[in-house]
């Protein structure tokens, strides 16, 4: 399956650095949403309480000192995601491997795939040590909102489940949901290493730019794998 790079309307691209590490100058952008596109009363993701530069707490809600490391969840092995659950916000998407392109920027979910989120497969996979990183548009041009269109609507401790190819699901207590400039985005804390489970999801937000046919913003979901 095919994807394109993230550029022109649909946002700058980002970049790889090594094998795993990403300095994400910009995430998934996306067009205009199809109701202001018709005319229409224009609908306007939600957007996180939270925005920087402040600093992504701690990758899990617990301090280990306190529980004596009885409620941190035992690593998965890798396994490629196949599907996400959000209930909070009616998810419950596909996932479609994601590597680079060969100008070394990450590549997105097709706009014409809206729907589908992505994992950047060069990267841990969801359970296992180490960030996990999904992608997905908040929406498009063609199809309005798209699969993490209410990404930023989500609380600490909600819940994320990702379906995994061996079977064995891999669950998910979101710590934290912000929103950051996509000039100023959190690299060390979304692709940096991590010595526990831990779960990134992210989109576009902030408002709309009719100019420039951006959003400015990127919402990161931090999340830790749960007991």
């Amino acid at each position: 399956m095919t994807t394109r790079r993230a550029d022109g309307r649909h946002g700058n691209p980002w970049r790889a650095v090594g094998a795993a590490v990403v300095v994400a100058l910009a995430m998934v952008g996306s067009g205009l949403i199809g109701a202001s596109m018709k005319g229409a009363e224009t609908v306007r993701p939600p957007q996180p309480v939270a925005r920087a530069g402040a600093t992504p707490p701690a990758d899990t809600p617990f301090d280990d000192a306190d529980l004596g490391g009885a409620h941190v969840a035992a690593a998965l092995p890798r396994s490629a995601p196949t599907a996400i659950s959000i209930p909070r916000i009616g998810v419950q998407a596909e996932i479609m491997p994601l590597g680079t392109n060969p100008d070394g920027t990450v590549q997105v979910p097709p706009l014409d795939q809206a729907l589908l989120a992505g994992w950047y497969e060069p990267g841990p996979s969801p359970g296992e040590v180490g960030n996990a990183v999904i992608v997905g548009h908040v929406d498009s041009a063609a199809i309005g909102p798209a699969v993490f269109f209410s990404l930023g609507a989500l609380q600490p401790g909600d819940t994320i489940t990702v379906a995994r190819a061996d079977g064995r699901p891999a669950s998910f207590q979101v710590d934290s949901v912000v929103s950051h400039p996509k000039d100023a985005f959190p690299t060390e804390q979304v692709y940096g290493p991590n010595d526990r489970p831990g779960l990134r999801v992210i989109t576009c937000g902030g408002q709309f730019d009719e100019v420039t046919g951006d959003y400015p913003d990127n919402v990161i979901v931090f999340a830790s794998l749960t007991p």
